[in-house]
Order: structure tokens, then C-alpha cells, then sequence
């Protein structure tokens, strides 16, 4: 059967769980994870084919099969998150103020794809482009104005599909953060107190300091409520608080320390996720929180700690990795879908900049 023909015959369908599920995981077993040679990072699906979509607000996965052999599939899911920021039209403000008015964020119905694979066997005969634009069909139909992927960054196969045939173009280069857990617990310094959060009072505090940052997801309600969060954490210098003296964010923000620092943990499978956000000179107090996380992991038998941050996040050096397990640059390549959408006050985010700081949804990693 010629290449044509074979084509005609590839039919790309809703995944059923029912069903598809062995023919899922043998094209896994069989499809290369990672650069050629290298160590590789990757979830174990373990019998969950949609687990790193599920816990998003709108998901979706698809299979291509030719006959009954499943020879292909994608997955994506759909969020509302932030893509800029805007000064508020009803906030005066005049140079007799003492602070500025604070940056609200700009929200966008944002689109993710994730875990796009093609049989070994079946390559080379627009599979993968063809899961992509059914892929990106739902997407319109669900309103979505922009759509992203993540690939390594030498995967040429993968960077060539998405840039040279959907439309893509790079955006970010963030960097994957990895780190063995030991068989030792880590020490703690004593000049650091940490202190775990409530989820309403992590919601507040995410809220009052990271809305504005690129990539926030609008639900992050739900992200900390998950059942796979395993908490927020505070990190502050010795005699600022302690457990028992905290009185909640509003009390914090009223008069906050110096240096301070924020991290929450997520927990899938043997891989520990964790987002990691600072205040001012926090570098030691992220050191902290990263041992905290480390003996977390290893109370459930976790494999590694891993986050992943902007390649100019200002504290990336400081966070414990090693450099034969992580990324120093993934790649992030995004479109516009909606032509019809009006530029408003950001314009087109896939012209915009980079900042500092990225958010990356621990619900996808």
C-alpha cells in the first residue's frame, strides 16, 4: 500500500478509554521519549493515557488508527491565563501618590498540546500534522485565541512540524530544573522558618503577587485545591513568623519581611513538581524551600524534584539541579488562532517580549 492510499485509510477519532488503551500505551513503548543518547525526563502514564490533561479545565485527546491499530495521538486542553498586564482606566494617579497603581492582568483563552505521538512505523506520512489540525479545529470551536506546545529544543523533527507546517513560532526558552532525591533527608538551615499555607491564604497571596505574570492560569483555585497539591509553603528569616503566629496573608502584607519566599508542590506519580516564586533577595530562602520539597519527596517514594522556570528567572541558579538530568533550554512555540480577536491593550502576545518570570501549570508538566 503506497503512502497515498495509506493516507486515505488513517482515521483520526476521539480516544476511548474502553478501548484504546493498550493500543495507546504500545505506541509509548515503541515512540523515543527525549533527545537521542541523553537522559530523558518523562511521566509514566501507568494505565492513565489523559493524566496530564485531566485536572484542566477542558481537555481533549484523539488517536489516529488505520484499521484497528492505533498508530498516532495528541492530546490538548484549553485555560484562561494571563498573556499581559494593564494599568486600570478608573485608577488615577498623579506624582504626589506614594506607590503607583498596581498592574492588572490581561487574560487570554489559552491552549495547550502535549504528548503528540506517531508510530515509529507509520512517520513520515502526515500523521502527526494531521492530529495537530484536528487537534486545533476544537480549539476554535471552544473560542481559543492562542496555541502553544513544548518540545526540546533540538528535537528538529518536532520543532520543523509545528514551525514550518502548523504555523508556530518560537516564543520562550525556559529551562527544566531536575534533582535526584537522596537517600539522606536535607538539612533545613535554622536562620529559615517554614511555614505551610492554608489554600485559601495561598490562592490570596498567588493572587496579590504573581496575577500579572505571564502564563498564570486564572483557575489557580483549582490548581491548589487539587488533590495532587500537596501544599504551599512560606519561607521567611528565623523570628519573622512562626507557625503559630501566623495570622494569614492580609497580616503578611501589611508588613511584609524583607526577603521572603513561596513554593508549592505537586505530586505525580514518582515525579515531584514544584512552582517556585521569591520576593526580594531570596535565594537562600528558595534553597530552603527546595530541601523542604526534596525530604517530601522522599517520605512517598518520589525519583526526582523538578520545576521548570523562565531562562531569566533572576533565582534559576539558585535552585538545586543537576545538569545531566535537567534542560537547560525547552522550547516553547505558540500561534494566534483567532484572526477575528481585537488586539486590546497588549497587542499580539506572540510578538511580546519576555519577562523575568514565567508560570508553568504544574497540572501539564
Amino acid at each position: 500500500m503506497n503512502v497515498e492510499m495509506m493516507m486515505r485509510n488513517i482515521g483520526v477519532r476521539e480516544f476511548d478509554p474502553n478501548k484504546d488503551c493498550l493500543g495507546v500505551e504500545d505506541v509509548e513503548r515503541r515512540c523515543e521519549v527525549g533527545p537521542s543518547g541523553k537522559l530523558c525526563l518523562f511521566t509514566d502514564l501507568l494505565g492513565d493515557p489523559i493524566c496530564r490533561v485531566r485536572h484542566s479545565p477542558a481537555f481533549l485527546m484523539l488517536v489516529a488508527e488505520v484499521g484497528d491499530e492505533i498508530v498516532g495521538m495528541i492530546r490538548g486542553c484549553i485555560k484562561t491565563v494571563t498573556c499581559g498586564k494593564r494599568i486600570s482606566r478608573n485608577t488615577k494617579y498623579t506624582t504626589n501618590d506614594i506607590e503607583p497603581p498596581k498592574p492588572l492582568p490581561v487574560y487570554t483563552k489559552l491552549a495547550y498540546i502535549l504528548g503528540l505521538r506517531v508510530s515509529p512505523s507509520h512517520r513520515r506520512m502526515g500523521i502527526g500534522l494531521k492530529l495537530v489540525k484536528r487537534m486545533e479545529e476544537w480549539f476554535r470551536e471552544s473560542g481559543v485565541e492562542y496555541s502553544y506546545i513544548a518540545t526540546e529544543n533540538d528535537n528538529y523533527a518536532s520543532v520543523k512540524l509545528f514551525t514550518d507546517k502548523c504555523g508556530y513560532s518560537k516564543f520562550r526558552t525556559p529551562s527544566i530544573l531536575v534533582n535526584p532525591v537522596f537517600a539522606h533527608r536535607l538539612i533545613v538551615p535554622k536562620q529559615v522558618t517554614i511555614i505551610q499555607l492554608n489554600p485559601s491564604d495561598a490562592e490570596a497571596f498567588y493572587r496579590r503577587k504573581f496575577s500579572t505574570t505571564e502564563f498564570f492560569p486564572r483557575d489557580i483555585d483549582s490548581v491548589l485545591n487539587n488533590k495532587l497539591n500537596l501544599g504551599t509553603f512560606l519561607a521567611v528569616p528565623r523570628g519573622t513568623y512562626s507557625p503559630d503566629s501566623w495570622a494569614g496573608s492580609d497580616s503578611f502584607f501589611s508588613c511584609p519581611p524583607e526577603s521572603w519566599a513561596i513554593l508549592s508542590v505537586w505530586n505525580s506519580k514518582d515525579v515531584f513538581k514544584l512552582e517556585v516564586r521569591e520576593g526580594p533577595r531570596a535565594a537562600k530562602l528558595v534553597k530552603a524551600l527546595c530541601g523542604h520539597a526534596h525530604n517530601l519527596a522522599k517520605e512517598r517514594g518520589c525519583g526526582v524534584v523538578a520545576t521548570e522556570v523562565s531562562s531569566r528567572e533572576p533565582l534559576k541558579l539558585g535552585i538545586p539541579h543537576w545538569k545531566m538530568l535537567s534542560c537547560d533550554e525547552d522550547l516553547w512555540c505558540i500561534k494566534r488562532l483567532g484572526e477575528d480577536y481585537s488586539d486590546g491593550s497588549l497587542g499580539d502576545w506572540t510578538k511580546s517580549p519576555p519577562g523575568l518570570s514565567i508560570f508553568v501549570d504544574p497540572r501539564e508538566f
